[in-house]
């Protein structure tokens, strides 16, 4: 594919500094999901970044396409990832050019971090692989045929994002979530175009780099939510270990959107990593 295909996504950022910090969204999200932790990151001394994936927002699926949607992959997804880091290693108006690049993946998020991490280790200097896994099972399988089924019943009813979102956020929060919180992740989800949201769940299923675990060789967060189901917390333990001298972090009262849930938690995690790993040179 040429560079024409793979577009600069759209993102919003706050802070400088030599250090990016790339946070990705997951299926059902878009770069409002972070907005409890741009000002947190920034505020620390770094530059944190938070974008709208291929389809999502203000970043289109993809030119070039004959149905851009349709076509969205892991691949793609991480390409595009990929362009950013190159152009944020090069600056751009007031910015100098970034020396460490830190990515978070949320989700859908970690999938595409891990994708990007395959197809070019050298690009990411860290990872934060948050609620996310390693593989969604085999291409094609029976499970993975129900599970979009499951996930596809409310859109193919014609209730539409509003309708699925409806039935799906509920279950990804922790008991006891506010209303404020579980208000904000619904408006979220049905912002989401529906093709965009088939095509992306298409692409999940897909998903399976359990090989490349081992080889991952940046300084790596695996961050759990104790009450997540989509993501538990043994999984990604279990990622932790398959990765040499990764760190692992479970986050107490949350659900599969710890970073809504539990904000301040969630900062404070990816902070101590980041001062460990990454610290803000004097």
């Amino acid at each position: 594919m040429t560079g024409a295909l793979y577009p600069l996504p759209h993102f919003i950022e706050q802070g400088t500094g030599d250090t990016a910090v790339l946070l990705l969204h997951g299926v059902g999200g878009g770069h409002r999901a972070f907005d409890a932790t741009l000002p947190s990151l920034a505020k620390a001394g770094y530059r944190a970044m938070a974008w709208d994936a291929p389809g999502y927002g203000l970043t289109p699926p993809g030119s070039g396409l004959t149905a851009p949607a349709a076509n969205l992959s892991m691949p793609y997804f991480a390409e595009t990832l990929l362009r950013l880091i190159r152009h944020l290693r090069q600056g751009a108006g007031n910015h100098p050019p970034a020396q460490r690049v830190v990515v978070l993946g949320h989700s859908m998020g970690g999938l595409i971090a891990q994708e990007a991490c395959f197809m070019e280790p050298a690009a990411i200097d860290g990872l934060v692989l948050f609620a996310t896994s390693a593989a969604f099972g085999k291409p094609g399988g029976d499970w993975q045929k129900e599970f979009l089924q499951s996930r596809f019943a409310a859109l193919d009813a014609g209730l539409g994002m509003v309708g699925l979102s409806s039935v799906l956020v509920g279950g990804m929060l922790a008991l006891g979530t506010s209303e404020q919180t579980r208000t904000t992740a619904t408006k979220l989800m049905n912002s989401v175009p529906e093709a965009t949201y088939r095509a992306a769940l298409g692409a999940i299923v897909t998903f399976n780099r359990l090989e490349n675990l081992p080889h991952i060789n940046v300084p790596t967060l695996c961050l759990a939510c104790a009450d997540d189901k989509t993501a538990p917390p043994a999984v990604m333990e279990k990622m932790a270990n398959k990765i040499p001298n990764a760190d692992y972090h479970c986050l107490a009262n949350a659900g599969h959107l710890g970073n809504m849930e539990q904000p301040h938690a969630f900062n404070a995690a990816v902070l101590d990593y980041l001062r460990k790993y990454f610290p803000i040179k004097a």
